[in-house]
């Protein structure tokens, strides 16, 4: 009997998880399209970095390394104290599909990505807090 391979699995489990992180917060510290929602976070993006990487982990199906250090993610109350409306999501967005598009998934379904980036817009979408 063979185990199904989780998202994780096909995005290359931890260096891949890390490798796509690692491109989101490249492109949102460098490209002027996030600078709003770069605005957000702190001077080091470290943390963010980090933390994105443990919730990716147990999102995609892998280990739940966020929920082990930080309990149930509570996403949208979390985010709360940032001002987050559409721009916010949308450079957001535009970071994720990029670092997404971009992300080398080898044996993948073709619509892991599709599916993920739906997703991952209707997460995005949940933390607006802001009108427009």
């Amino acid at each position: 009997m063979t185990q199904e391979l989780t998202h994780y699995d096909h995005l290359g489990g931890e260096a891949g998880i890390r490798s796509l992180v690692d491109r989101f917060y490249d492109l949102m510290d460098t490209a002027p399209e996030a600078a709003n929602v770069r605005a957000l976070h702190a001077t080091s993006l470290k943390a963010s970095r980090e933390k994105l990487y443990l919730f990716m982990t147990g999102w995609t199906g892998g280990p739940q390394l966020y929920v082990e250090k930080f309990g149930h993610p509570r996403l949208r109350m979390r985010h709360f104290p940032f001002a987050i409306g559409e721009r916010e999501r949308d450079e957001w967005l535009w970071c994720m599909d990029r670092a997404l598009a971009e992300h080398e998934a080898p044996g993948a379904p073709a619509e892991l990505k599709d599916f993920l980036r739906q997703r991952l817009h209707a997460l995005a979408d949940h933390m607006r807090n802001q009108e427009g």
